[in-house]
């Protein structure tokens, strides 16, 4: 093993959920707002999204932090979301009957969601540089621009 690879893996913890019985693309839609957050922000936001999706994926981060504070020792405030992915399940085909003795297909999609927890405090004691948080890529991208950069740039009315 080299060292970066033993690095990783005493730093990461996940939670694996199987067979949920939603489809892929609903899950992804949630799954798309929380990775690279921190834990905390995390549960805020899965508790006040309208999606039934939010449900399992808000028990399998809190599965996963779970796992890093009793297995690894790690603290929870620290925790920060370094990958989320879902991949789609088996499909289960059923029949219903219909009228006048025919029979229509009902699909119903599963999917599998795994979730990568990341603890940010062993990267802050070494002084490594760690971007996680999606406010901090925010503020580095727009902290040229100003108030007055915005009104009095000469947008669209000014010209002729």
């Amino acid at each position: 093993m080299t060292n970066n690879r033993k690095k990783n893996l005493y730093t990461e913890v996940y939670a694996l959920g199987q067979d949920i019985s939603m489809s892929a693309h609903k899950a992804r839609r949630v799954i798309d707002q929380i990775r690279g957050r921190s834990y905390e922000e995390t549960l805020m936001i899965l508790e006040l999204m309208p999606y039934r999706a939010c449900y399992p994926i808000f028990k399998l981060v809190y599965s996963a932090a779970a796992n890093a504070s009793y297995n690894m020792g790690f603290n929870e405030a620290s925790l920060v979301i370094s990958k989320a992915e879902v991949n789609e399940g088996t499909t289960i085909k059923k029949l219903k009957p219909r009228a006048r003795g025919r029979s229509y297909p009902i699909k119903r999609t599963t999917c599998h969601i795994r979730i990568v927890l990341k603890d940010t405090s062993l990267y802050k004691e070494k002084n490594e540089d760690f971007l996680c948080l999606k406010k901090i890529e925010w503020k580095k991208k727009y902290k040229d621009m100003t108030y007055h950069d915005i009104y009095n740039s000469g947008g669209l009315w000014d010209k002729k």
